[in-house]
């Protein structure tokens, strides 16, 4: 096996005997695609098994998925869902909610700082399925982490794997170190309270998946979750919409990096400095980023260096329109801290873009052997490889090319779902 490649079988993990379609409920706190690659992967994960022959129910709180097969069911869980109110949800409880202790505890709790969706969809999660337990085979859930999630696995006795993407502990760990005084690490610590829960969870968890091998040491290591009881599978891409496309152009220097949140955890105002640094010497040089400008390090950046004007921010888009700016990307950069998986940069690849990761997490396994891995953080080192690439059209089509190759051999959906069907499977046999 080349270094950098990933597995997708495993002795420990053999599917059992039965082969008959499975009847699955694969649960995600939120999972609308704009909010950030959780919800790409659901609809991804949803579709892949339900190609597959399996019968598939995404259950979920708000903000929805937007699902596309058709053979796929939706099944919403309401909550208060209090961030898409227009004043925060401070007005949004009514009387009808002190009924319920979940809806009182969400309003609460959302209330003093804290973010409890992960613990309230447990709640309501678990609920559901203790009347509907005879309707499925296997619970699949997607990094709730939440005790009700857990009482699935031991009251109802259905069996659950659960993802997860990467430790929130990282998240948490990077947002305390940028944040600007005490005030704000109050403020971060409250939020992430929840990390408490979620390493309860995962260690009393039986089945376990994530998305890299870097992920799963992190586990192991911030969660001290026994590396047994892991299976690290990589996630895939929609190959026929990320995929090169015939009549769009590159343009000479035009560089593209995604961005759903403007966290300390995706790197982006190491991105706009370098940037700026490059300026110099490639005046024409446009940089489009995939999100919104949110209030944030990244947006300080970019009015300190008077670069509002220049950066284009891009949203909402649709798969094909995201494969097109792909397409028409010089470079594709992604220069996160830390990545459990890294999902815009493996659809760049698929693209036949050439890309720049960082060293952050599992992007140098996305990349491998074909793209440019540059040290987390490091704006002139990041700056110095753009700069590289822009002199030299004829590297970056051989880098390109090598990208869209690992991205067909490694990241084809096609490949990647058996594995989970096998986990599925050997989560069914282990629960007998």
């Amino acid at each position: 096996m080349m270094d950098g490649d990933i597995t997708l079988a495993s002795p420990r993990f053999a599917p059992s005997m039965a082969d008959r379609p499975l009847r699955i409920a694969l649960l995600s706190y939120r999972s609308q695609p704009t909010v950030g690659g959780q919800g790409v992967y659901v609809d991804y994960l949803s579709r892949a098994l339900s190609e597959l022959g399996h019968s598939v129910d995404v259950i979920s709180g708000p903000p929805y998925p937007e699902l596309s097969a058709a053979t796929v069911r939706l099944i919403r869980l309401p909550s208060l869902d209090l961030y898409a109110q227009p004043h925060n949800g401070h007005r949004a409880l009514r009387p009808r909610h002190l009924i319920s202790g979940t809806d009182t505890y969400e309003y609460f709790g959302h209330l003093s700082g804290k973010f409890v969706e992960p613990y309230t969809f447990g709640q309501r999660a678990f609920a559901f399925l203790k009347a509907r337990q005879a309707d499925y085979d296997v619970v699949f859930d997607n990094q709730t982490l939440a005790e009700g999630v857990l009482r699935i696995q031991d009251r109802l006795a259905l069996p659950l794997v659960t993802m997860i993407h990467h430790p929130i502990t990282r998240d948490r760990r990077l947002a305390l170190d940028a944040a600007p005084s005490w005030k704000h690490r109050l403020l971060v610590r409250r939020w992430y309270a929840f990390h408490r829960m979620q390493l309860r969870v995962a260690r009393r968890l039986e089945v376990i998946t994530c998305p890299s091998e870097s992920a799963r040491r992190d586990i192991v290591g911030e969660f001290g979750v026994s590396a047994d009881k892991i299976r690290a599978i990589p996630l895939g891409v929609d190959q026929e919409a990320f995929r090169p496309m015939s009549g769009v152009d590159r343009s000479p220097r035009r560089l593209i990096s995604t961005a759903s949140a403007d966290t300390p955890l995706k790197g982006l105002p190491v991105l706009i400095k370098a940037y700026k640094d490059l300026l110099s010497a490639f005046p024409d040089l446009e940089l489009v980023i995939i999100g919104r400008l949110r209030e944030g390090a990244a947006k300080d950046m970019i009015d300190r260096l008077g670069l509002g004007g220049r950066i284009q921010f891009r949203s909402g888009l649709s798969r094909q329109a995201l494969a097109e700016e792909f397409n028409r990307a010089t470079i594709a950069v992604t220069p996160s801290l830390y990545e459990g998986f890294g999902l815009p940069a493996a659809e760049a690849m698929s693209c036949g873009a050439p890309v720049i990761v960082s060293d952050g997490g599992a992007l140098p396994e996305v990349a491998g052997d074909a793209g440019v891995v540059v040290p987390r953080g490091d704006a002139s080192a990041l700056a110095d490889a753009i700069a590289d690439l822009l002199n030299d059209p004829r590297k970056r089509q051989e880098i390109g090319d090598a990208c869209l190759a690992r991205a067909e051999d490694q990241f084809d959906w096609r490949a990647v779902a058996p594995a989970y069907e096998a986990l599925l499977r050997h989560a069914i046999a282990a629960a007998c």
